[in-house]
C-alpha cells in the first residue's frame, strides 16, 4: 500500500539513479556536500542540489580562462578558496539572465533556490574546515515578495467547472464533448478529489487502487516529503470515486506494471502529473476564464474554505501535509483580506441617522 506499492519503489529507485549520474559529474568537495545531506534530505531534493552546483561549476568554467578546459568533476577544492563575494554576486546576475554560451533566465525563486544549494555547500566546507572564509555568506539572498493575493474559486466557480465535466458547457466543440465522454467518469472523480481534499497532484498519481478504503471513507497517501498519511473523504469524494472503480476502470486494460494505478491515461497507463494538470487547466479555461486556475489553486480553494469553515489553522496545515505552519498561514492570511474589504463600506458618514449637533 502506498509507499510500499512498486510504484513509489520504483520513483524510487530511478530517483537514486538519477542522482548517481548526477555525482559522477561532480567533483569530491561536492558529493561529500551532498552524502551529508542524505539522511535529513530527500533524493528529490539532492538532485536538485546537484544541477545546482554543476550550473556553479559552469559558471566557473564559462567566466574563468584557466578554468576553460577543465571538467567540473576534476575541479578541486582550492578553486572554491580563491573565490570572493563579488564572484558571487556575478554568479546571481549569471543565473538571472545570461545569453553568451549556456543560456540562463531565472526569477528571484528560482535564483534564490539556486544559491541556497551553494550556500549550503559552502557552509559545509566551513564548518569542516576546508575553508577559512565563506564568502557566499556575505551576499544578500534575494527578497521575496509575499503574495498574499491566493487565487482561489468561489462556491460557484467550483460547481461550473464540475459541471463542465458532467454535462458539458457552452464553449466546448462537438469534438471536445465527445472526447470528454471517454474520461468523465475518472475527470470527475480526480477533480472533485483535489477540490474536497486539497491533495497534491503527485499524491493523485501516486493513489493505487488498493490505497481507496470507500467502508472508512479514506485514502491512503504518500507526502510530498515521503512519509504516509491518511486523509478522509465526504459524499461528493465516495460518490464520483464508486462510479469510476465500478465503470470507466473496469473496461481499462492497463499495461504491465500499470496494473493496481487508480488512475489511467487512455493508453491504460498510470496518468501523470502532466496529463492532471492538463486536465485542470482545460475544464478551468471552459467554465472559469477569468481566472488561471491550477491544480495548486484547486488545493488553495480547499484550504481557504477549510480554514472559513473551521477557523482552526493547524488543522488545515494536518488535512494539506504542511510541515511547516508558516505556509499555512497563506490561507488565514486570504481570509484576513476579505475581511480587510468589508471594512470598505462598513462606515458611512453619509448616513442620515447620524446626528451632526453631537458632541464628544
Amino acid at each position: 500500500m502506498a509507499r510500499d506499492s512498486e510504484y513509489y519503489k520504483d520513483k524510487q529507485k530511478k530517483q537514486t539513479l538519477k542522482l548517481r549520474s548526477l555525482l559522477d559529474q561532480l567533483p569530491d568537495f561536492c558529493v561529500d556536500f551532498i552524502y551529508s545531506k542524505e539522511l535529513t534530505t530527500q533524493t528529490s531534493t539532492l538532485i536538485s542540489y546537484s544541477y545546482d552546483l554543476l550550473t556553479f561549476l559552469r559558471f566557473l568554467r564559462e567566466k574563468n580562462p584557466q578554468l576553460k578546459d577543465i571538467d567540473p568533476k576534476s575541479m578541486k577544492l582550492e578553486i572554491l578558496k580563491q573565490i570572493q563575494s563579488e564572484d558571487i554576486l556575478e554568479y546571481q546576475r549569471y543565473l538571472s539572465l545570461n545569453v553568451d554560451g549556456e543560456y540562463h533566465e531565472n526569477g528571484k525563486k528560482a535564483i534564490a533556490r539556486k544559491m541556497s544549494a551553494l550556500r549550503g555547500m559552502y557552509k559545509y566546507q566551513l564548518i569542516h574546515k576546508h575553508i577559512s572564509e565563506d564568502p557566499a555568506a556575505l551576499v544578500a539572498m534575494p527578497r521575496l515578495k509575499k503574495d498574499k493575493n491566493i487565487v482561489r474559486m468561489n462556491n460557484y466557480e467550483v460547481q461550473d467547472i464540475l459541471n463542465a465535466i458532467t454535462i458539458g458547457n457552452q464553449q466546448m466543440s462537438d469534438r471536445q464533448r465527445k472526447y470528454c465522454l471517454k474520461t468523465q467518469q475518472r475527470d470527475l472523480a480526480i477533480l472533485t478529489i483535489l477540490l474536497n481534499t486539497g491533495m497534491r497532484v503527485s499524491e493523485c498519481r501516486g493513489l493505487d487502487l488498493n490505497d481507496v478504503n470507500l467502508i472508512e471513507n479514506s485514502l491512503v497517501i504518500v507526502r510530498k516529503g515521503g512519509g504516509q498519511d491518511i486523509i478522509y473523504f465526504g459524499k461528493p469524494v465516495h460518490s464520483t470515486l464508486s462510479d469510476y472503480i465500478e465503470g470507466e476502470r473496469q473496461t481499462i486494460s492497463p499495461l504491465e506494471g500499470h496494473q493496481q494505478a487508480l488512475f489511467y491515461s487512455l493508453q491504460g497507463k498510470r496518468i501523470s502529473v502532466d496529463a492532471i494538470e492538463k486536465l485542470v487547466k482545460k475544464y478551468a479555461r471552459i467554465a472559469v476564464p477569468g481566472k488561471h486556475i491550477t491544480p495548486h489553486k484547486l488545493r488553495s480553494t480547499y484550504g481557504t474554505a477549510l480554514y472559513r469553515e473551521t477557523g482552526d489553522i493547524r488543522l488545515v496545515a494536518d488535512v494539506l501535509g504542511h510541515e511547516n505552519i508558516n505556509t499555512t498561514i497563506d490561507y488565514y492570511a486570504a481570509i484576513e483580506d476579505e475581511h480587510k474589504r468589508q471594512a470598505a463600506n462598513a462606515v458611512d458618514f453619509n448616513r442620515k441617522d447620524i446626528n451632526p449637533n453631537h458632541q464628544t
